[in-house]
């Protein structure tokens, strides 16, 4: 049997094509193999990933496709696919990013995570140590035991693809249900699983969520377009339209007051919520083909944010409110994505390059340094969000290889 999250040709890998984000399918190349990766391949996304790719030896097409397809049984199979991949579509450096040296050093630590063709994303450190990730093309969340390498999953009601996953403070494991509508809260102890439907109809994907000091929950609906606030004491919803239209709220941060600060990557705005009240403030900011994909909060109150649409890192100052961006590394077609402020160091990835590049930049000097994230012996993937550890490491992830990554800075 083919694996690729459980069963690649059933109904769940065909719904996948119509969420995997791509624009209208490019035409794969004639070949003896063509209809064997349009079969395989196809059937979880489109042929556009394949050709936005960094492009690979036989070798390295045989692991990436091995984090997505068993064909461990039928090695003629796996020869013709992996032969007319290779052919077709062979190491390249079209989208190389611009990697930049420097003095400080880090460590990448990989977990593969066990389900074929997940889509692992997202990894949060939850307060016993464990980090859990979703996995959402399997429909799951999962925890890693990070001394033991000791994983476990746990599946999901019925369609909720979970986008992102967060632990509050007494451990209980919160998933976003992107794609049935609703907020769920696993029990780790028991396994026992307590949904939180949307109120509204149009309320369809709830996206990324963050506690507040009241622990209280908060998260975007990207498409829908409201933010959203669930109290756990009493499993009220509460929605909010964004100031304006199609928005798209997407990264939502707390900051040291308590309230919240959410990125729009429809349009070329910050919002800031009032926690208490729930009134949401626009700030504008420069450039009509900005977006905003995530952001996050220094302690000193600076709002850290990716120019996901131009390349470029920005900073907006909300007791001067001056903005000021900086062009990322890899330029203006860099898509930088995640973002962390840690130790008041800003780190972010270059999601539109192949490979996928880490990049640090030292607010005090200005300077960038950059790394490519691996998969392994090679590259493949993208980095989606990124949070810090207690003991001041990152969790990334390698969406694309179903890798759950720690990356330790050495000095």
């Amino acid at each position: 049997m083919f694996n690729c999250v459980n069963t690649c040709l059933l109904l769940l890998g065909l719904t996948l094509v119509g969420v995997s984000g791509d624009a209208q399918a490019k035409e794969l190349p004639a070949g003896d193999g063509k209809e064997l990766v349009e079969g395989l391949c196809s059937s979880c996304h489109t042929p556009n990933r394949i050709h936005a790719s960094l492009g690979y030896s036989k070798k390295d097409w045989a692991a990436l496709t091995g984090t997505m397809v068993d064909l461990s049984a039928n090695k003629p199979l796996q020869r013709r696919l992996v032969t007319y991949l290779a052919e077709h579509f062979p190491p390249n450096k079209d989208r190389f990013p611009t990697l930049i040296s420097g003095d400080v050093d880090i460590r990448f630590k990989e977990w593969v995570v066990p389900t074929l063709g997940q889509r692992s994303r997202d990894p949060v450190e939850a307060p016993d140590g464990k980090i859990w990730w979703a996995g959402q093309w399997g429909n799951l969340v999962g925890s890693i035991e990070p001394d033991t390498g000791k994983m476990q999953e746990y599946p999901l009601p019925a369609g909720a693809m979970p986008h992102s996953v967060s632990a509050d403070k007494n451990g209980m494991i919160w998933y976003m249900g992107n794609k049935n509508a609703s907020v769920g809260r696993l029990n780790p102890n028991t396994g026992k699983i307590k949904v939180y439907p949307m109120p509204n109809d149009d309320a369809r994907d709830p996206h990324t969520g963050v506690f507040d000091n009241n622990g209280i929950l908060w998260f975007t609906l990207q498409h829908s377009n409201y933010i959203g606030r669930l109290d756990p004491a009493t499993g009220e919803v509460q929605l909010k339209d964004m100031p304006t239209p199609n928005a798209r709220p997407y990264g939502i941060k707390v900051d040291s007051s308590g309230n919240l600060w959410v990125a729009c990557n429809g349009s070329n705005c910050l919002v800031s919520v009032n926690a208490e009240t729930f009134e949401l403030s626009e700030v504008r900011l420069p450039g009509e083909d900005t977006t905003v994909r995530r952001l996050d909060i220094a302690s000193d109150g600076m709002i850290w944010y990716v120019n996901s649409g131009l390349g470029k890192l920005g900073r907006y100052n909300p007791q001067t409110k001056e903005i000021k961006e900086w062009p990322s590394p890899s330029g203006p077609d860099s898509h930088p994505y995640a973002i962390a402020v840690l130790n008041g160091i800003v780190w972010y990835n270059e999601s539109g390059m192949r490979p996928d590049a880490l990049v640090r930049f030292d607010p005090t000097t200005e300077r960038f340094q950059s790394w490519a994230i691996p998969s392994g012996d090679f590259y493949a993937g993208i980095l989606r969000h990124m949070r810090p550890t207690s003991d001041g490491a990152l969790l990334i992830h390698q969406s694309a290889t179903n890798r759950i990554i720690r990356v330790d800075i050495e000095n």
